[in-house]
């Protein structure tokens, strides 16, 4: 397809920003949580999340459930990266070291699979001195609907 603005074709790049651009607009939680998307390119997505004070939890860490939706959101920006409306059927994610206070959190979404309408997507989430925090599986579903019209 050609983009009617510049008059190019529009390269798996192009459509994977534009996916994200328009997710984005009405993401209203990822937004609120103060998220930020890092980077976006065909089936990866790469978002960031500092933890504030009102996510800590009884123990005085990040509580699992911010750590769970930063994760989402990553998988949400990759398995949507195709300009095809994608849905998650069932994530998964295992905790293996504390966030921290005030730190930034990076997740970093990678698809593993796409066959069909259904995806396979890894969301590897960091704290600022590299450690692994969690490791996160998505499961994705295509719906009907695209984000942009082509």
């Amino acid at each position: 397809m050609t983009d009617p603005i510049t008059d190019r074709e529009i390269t798996a790049e192009d459509r994977a920003t534009r996916s994200a651009q328009a997710m984005w607009s009405t993401d209203q939680a990822s937004q609120a949580l103060g998220m930020e998307i890092t980077a976006v390119s065909p089936g990866g997505a790469v978002l960031t999340m500092r933890v504030r004070d009102e996510m800590l939890n009884g123990h005085g860490i990040c509580h699992g459930g911010y750590i769970f939706t930063l994760a989402d959101s990553a998988f949400a920006f990759a398995c949507n990266s195709y300009n095809q409306l994608v849905v998650a059927q069932e994530n998964t994610i295992t905790y293996l070291a504390p966030g921290q206070a005030g730190e930034l959190l990076t997740a970093t979404a990678v698809e593993q699979s796409k066959t069909g309408r259904s995806g396979v997507y890894d969301v590897t989430v960091t704290g600022e001195d590299g450690r692994k925090v969690a490791l996160f599986r998505g499961l994705s579903r295509q719906i009907k609907g695209q984000h942009f019209e082509e």
